[in-house]
């Protein structure tokens, strides 16, 4: 007796949490809002390039930090390779400890230097810090050198979900700020004298910069270009990454939370025995920017993820000097599970490519839930995105 009113409990249980998930996805919104984002007038561009001119050096110093465990792959691999390719700056790439970066969802990376001996070089602090997501938002070592940062006056960016590690430093009070639209909610409530702006991708105030999901930091990164060199020098790196126009506009409802978005993150998660690993083999001088692309949108279907290889366990340098460990050693892949080289596409159309390719292998639901998770604003016009 005690034994069948264990199971029934337990069936009870399962059925009643089956009831009230069915309830929450029905709650939710079959599609989100695709229209036309709102314009931005001369005067707010300008203002916004304006409080982003470098702050204390002509030829300006960058940090991204990133800390070892995970940190976003994009976030901090997109803006050093924009930035370096412009070679308006002096860029590097860091980490809060000694070792490898880890990054998110794919790719792990040797840093150029630690948090420490940054500051040992450059003991009055760069003149701009990027900030990536990473796993945690509270990271102490991360914080105080982010916070010390500030304090030399480097003007402070987090990017996508940085946001919340640059609230966490506590350099949002007051601020009028935006994120990754699913940490909105989140920063709002942790940070309530934060104003949040919506319909904007870039969002400047008082020596903090911070944007919208992960694909934000290709415009972020060009109009950080034109402060410091100009609209002419930006243009030209847009063009070579294959972004004709750019600008802080966004459509803040086309990002939310829908129905399709959580039956595909639930299907495909449950298809547990189709979920794959794709290989993609590193190879000296390839676009680090390409590369953090394709593999951070192939390790978010939740039915793959993208596994570098090369010929030995050596680290491969990239085009601008991300130095990358492959995940295996092994002189080819299966041909079926083999992702196709990225030889020169622009960074923009290897996106592309890759969703195609996404849409292809696993459906339009897929694909779409790979762009929402990247805030990629993928139905609009390619002059406008990403």
């Amino acid at each position: 007796m005690n034994s069948r009113r264990v199971l029934w409990s337990a069936l009870g249980g399962v059925v009643l949490v089956a009831v009230i998930g069915g309830a929450w996805i029905v709650s939710l919104p079959t599609t989100p809002s695709i229209a036309a984002p709102p314009g931005i007038v001369q005067d707010e561009r300008d203002a916004t390039v304006a409080a982003l001119k470098p702050p204390k050096r002509q030829r300006p110093l960058i940090a991204i930090i990133g800390i070892n465990d995970a940190t976003e792959t994009t976030d901090y691999l997109m803006p050093y390779g924009i930035l370096k390719r412009a070679d308006v700056a002096d860029v590097v790439t860091l980490a809060a400890a000694p070792g490898p970066v880890t990054l998110f969802p794919a790719l792990r990376v040797e840093p150029q230097a630690t948090i420490a001996e940054f500051d040992a070089q450059h003991p009055d602090g760069a003149d701009y810090v990027i900030v990536p997501a990473m796993s945690r938002d509270d990271d102490p070592v991360a914080l105080q050198w982010i916070r010390s940062q500030s304090a030399k006056k480097a003007i402070i960016i987090g990017v996508c979900a940085g946001a919340k590690v640059v609230g966490d430093a506590g350099l949002l009070h007051g601020k009028r700020a935006t994120t990754h639209w699913y940490s909105i909610k989140e920063l709002r409530g942790k940070y309530p004298t934060m104003r949040y702006v919506e319909d904007r991708r870039l969002v400047v105030d008082g020596g903090v910069a911070t944007t919208t999901g992960i694909t934000a930091s290709m415009p972020m990164s060009l109009t950080l270009i034109e402060a410091i060199a100009g609209r002419d020098k930006a243009k030209a790196v847009g063009r070579d990454i294959g972004l004709a126009d750019w600008d802080a506009r966004h459509e803040s409802d086309e990002f939310k939370f829908t129905r399709p978005f959580a039956l595909t993150a639930i299907g495909n998660t449950a298809a547990f025995w189709a979920h794959e690993r794709l290989g993609i083999e590193l190879k000296e001088g390839m676009d680090e920017v390409s590369l953090a692309l394709v593999t951070d949108a192939w390790s978010r279907t939740y039915r793959s993820q993208a596994v570098t290889f090369a010929g030995t366990a050596g680290i491969q340098q990239t085009r601008n000097g991300i130095r990358i460990l492959p995940d295996e050693v092994a002189t080819n892949w299966p041909a079926e599970r083999l992702l196709p080289a990225l030889d020169d596409r622009k960074p923009t159309e290897a996106l592309d490519n890759a969703l195609n390719e996404i849409a292809a292998r696993y459906g339009t639901r897929t694909t779409d839930f790979v762009a929402m998770q990247l805030e990629y604003p993928r139905h609009r016009q390619h002059s406008e995105s990403p």
